[in-house]
């Protein structure tokens, strides 16, 4: 899909919300309205009458000649000020009525900001709050979007299978996390999607257990949670192998979570709430009387953020729809024992839902 085209399903949605203009300032959107990606800038939609959407582009003078290059087709304005300030005062000459924002990424010190920018007679009445406009647009992936997240996923993969060869007992978890983020900056990645997970023996049972100067055991779980990011939009993926003989409650557990995953994935596809994904995954564990050791969500969208929507949680009734990348995640985590995740993330289709990251899920022993 075109930019002109995004621009104005965006203008189009804020004139239906009864607004004349749409003011964008949460930058992924910002990006994906406009290619532009410096860290300060605001974009304002005009609501077509007829044809394609004027779109203005606020940032400063650090950013001329890269707004130039990547917002083509947009009116770029360099101002002396904050981004956002200036497309107010733009606004406000405009004689514009009715302005759209984004009340869902805007916080009460930047909407206060703005309106004080204003003329005293246009601050009660010129903003609209119209919900995360734009950021539910970016829910549904097009073609391009997808074949992007599609290198990105297969990148983590290639990672994933190159970082088992190094692995090994009294290895720090950190130096795991560094190894496998340089291989990652090597094969082409600009950042990573967040902080590195990896979280060995009792840290496995921390959900977010950032990488730390624990030493990874000779006998427990590691559990590996990462993605990388290419042309601005992240992957992500989670697996949790093993070092040394494990027990049986370690191996009846991760074939739990496993087979609970699997069931989330079996559920997921167009037409069904996000929270029947959640439900299926989650019941699985019930079966096993795992599930009070599930303790987060079931998933959420991924795209040009880490964390879209929609989020796959309990009795979310949120409708998946075709194009929508989202993660399926259950995990079980037990206290000062050890805890196991798995994790894809998917594409959503009419029929239902393709993994984008195919490494293999199946038990491994290092």
């Amino acid at each position: 899909m075109s930019l002109s085209a995004r621009r104005k399903r965006a203008a189009n949605a804020a004139k239906a919300a009864a607004t004349d203009a749409l003011l964008v300032t949460h930058l992924p959107d910002v990006r994906w309205l406009s290619g532009f990606t410096g860290s300060n800038a605001a974009l304002l939609l005009l609501a077509p009458k007829s044809g394609a959407a004027k779109a203005v582009l606020f940032t400063d003078g650090r950013y001329t000649a890269q707004a130039k290059a990547e917002a083509a087709g947009t009116r770029v304005v360099i101002a002396q000020k904050n981004a956002a300030v200036a497309a107010c005062e733009w606004l406000a000459e405009a004689k514009i009525k009715r302005c759209g924002f984004d009340d869902g990424n805007t916080t009460v010190a930047a909407l206060k900001q703005m309106r004080t920018s204003l003329p005293a007679k246009l601050r009660r009445g010129l903003f609209e709050p119209v919900g995360a406009l734009v950021s539910e647009l970016r829910w549904i992936k097009d073609a391009d979007e997808i074949a992007t997240m599609r290198r990105a996923a297969a990148l983590g993969c290639r990672l994933f299978d190159e970082i088992l060869g190094v692995m090994e007992p009294g290895m720090s978890e950190g130096t795991v996390a560094a190894e496998l983020e340089y291989r990652a900056r090597l094969a082409g990645a600009e950042a990573m999607s967040f902080p590195t997970i990896v979280a060995s023996g009792e840290r496995s049972a921390l959900p977010h257990g950032k990488a730390s100067a624990s030493k990874l055991p000779k006998r427990g779980f590691v559990t590996l949670d990462f993605g990388v990011v290419l042309d601005g939009y992240c992957s992500d993926m989670t697996r949790t192998v093993h070092i040394g003989k494990a027990t049986d409650e370690e191996r009846a557990v991760y074939e739990a979570v496993l087979s609970a995953q699997e069931a989330g994935v079996a559920a997921a596809r167009a037409g069904i709430s996000s929270g029947e994904v959640d439900e299926a995954a989650r019941s699985v564990l019930r079966a096993h009387n795992l599930d009070k050791w599930f303790t987060h969500s079931t998933g959420h969208g991924v795209g040009l953020e880490i964390h879209e929507g929609p989020r796959l949680a309990a009795k979310r009734n949120q409708q998946l729809k075709p194009g929508m990348v989202v993660t399926i995640e259950p995990g079980v985590y037990i206290p000062g024992k050890f805890g196991v995740r798995i994790e894809d993330m998917v594409l959503v289709t009419s029929h239902g839902a393709e993994i984008l990251t195919p490494s293999t899920k199946a038990w491994i022993q290092l």
